[in-house]
């Protein structure tokens, strides 16, 4: 990756995921939804902001039939995770039933997940599954089932392809790594 080095607020960030490298990913994790979901429908729930590109991109991908749900759940603020989720906003689609896909840009602790899907389980969905471009498994330690995974990353900060720094970085097509102060 030949893109420069960015900079974020007070942050700077460096390359770390090429766009390429993320495409290939999301192709992948809609391959393996179409085929365990031929001839069904899905909800796919993504969690803004973050996982807005991650959704964009992955239904570009699908063959099956799928309904476009968003919640909203928040649980950084700055560069920590507040180990809480708060629910925002809340899905509009009738889940009871259906096949049901939490889309999400990352997991790190699993703790905003933990919470939204005991929410969701209270709404007697037929399936509910998980699905993350990336996964810091270092601190997620498999505390539940994610049924589709891109990337495996280690425990660091990352911004791009949806991800932030405080609002900023976003729309950035690469994924970028907090630069090593040494």
């Amino acid at each position: 990756m030949n893109e420069p080095e960015i900079q974020l607020h007070d942050k700077t960030f460096v390359p770390y995921i090429h766009r390429e490298e993320i495409s290939q990913a999301i192709k992948k994790l809609a391959n393996r939804i179409n085929e365990d979901f031929e001839g069904q429908e899905v909800i796919l729930l993504g969690i803004l902001d973050g996982a807005f590109m991650v959704l964009s991109d992955l239904v570009k991908n699908l063959s099956v039939n799928c309904y476009i749900d968003f919640v909203k759940f928040k649980s950084y603020v700055g560069q920590q995770s507040t180990g809480k989720g708060k629910q925002l906003l809340g899905a509009s689609l009738d889940l009871k039933d259906k096949n049901v896909i939490i889309v999400e840009d990352i997991i790190d602790t699993g703790h905003t997940l933990t919470e939204l899907r005991a929410v969701l389980a209270g709404f007697q969905p037929k399936s509910l599954g998980v699905l993350t471009l990336l996964i810091k498994e270092e601190v997620f330690k498999n505390k539940f089932p994610v049924n589709y995974s891109g990337i495996s990353i280690d425990n660091k900060f990352v911004v791009g392809y949806g991800m932030d720094y405080d609002g900023l970085g976003r729309h950035i097509p690469d994924i970028y790594v907090l630069k090593d102060p040494s």
